[in-house]
């Protein structure tokens, strides 16, 4: 400690032009680094939805949620688009383009969610949450009928008999 109580050495880097003062996230804000409530956040881009008022950042909460959902949707797509090992192999190849493209697709958006969940807002933390439940009940959890069907999951699971009571 020096003189003055603080940590010698400890002083944080003088401001430059890519870093503002303030060492946050432009503006001269400084980045959350606990989870916060609030409207006025900073999700993904440089000042979006930022203070614009409440019905941007309820748009940018619906967005995550969307993008969450449209993940699960994706994950179960890709799992019932197997081939059956009999296809020929011209299909099986061009399933197994069709499930890279899906994958790709699908990894992008989880890590556009996982990024906007690092703006630490709660808010967005909900949505993403109740985007990634939401699609899994609509497309995973065979909740409606239209999404019961195909893939070998779905075959397997058919072929189980219940267990009888002794």
């Amino acid at each position: 400690m020096d003189m003055d109580g603080g940590m010698g050495g400890m002083n944080p880097p003088p401001a430059s032009p890519a870093m503002p003062s303030g060492g946050g996230m432009g503006h001269g804000s400084m980045a959350h680094m606990a989870f916060y409530w609030g409207e006025r956040a900073q999700i993904l881009f440089s000042g979006w939805p930022g203070d614009r008022g409440h019905h941007i950042y309820f748009l940018a909460l619906f967005l995550v949620a969307t993008a969450a959902a449209i993940c699960e949707c994706l994950s179960v797509l890709s799992r019932r688009l197997a081939p059956k090992p009999s296809a020929p192999a011209t299909l099986r190849s061009t399933f197994g383009l069709a499930l890279t493209a899906i994958h790709t697709l699908k990894m992008g958006l989880l890590y556009l969610v996982m990024l906007a969940v690092m703006s630490f807002n709660v808010g967005v933390f909900i949505a993403a949450i109740a985007g990634h439940a939401v699609g899994f009940l609509i497309a995973g959890s065979g909740a409606f009928k239209w999404a019961q069907g195909g893939g070998p999951q779905a075959e397997a699971a058919s072929s189980l008999r219940p267990v009888e009571k002794i």
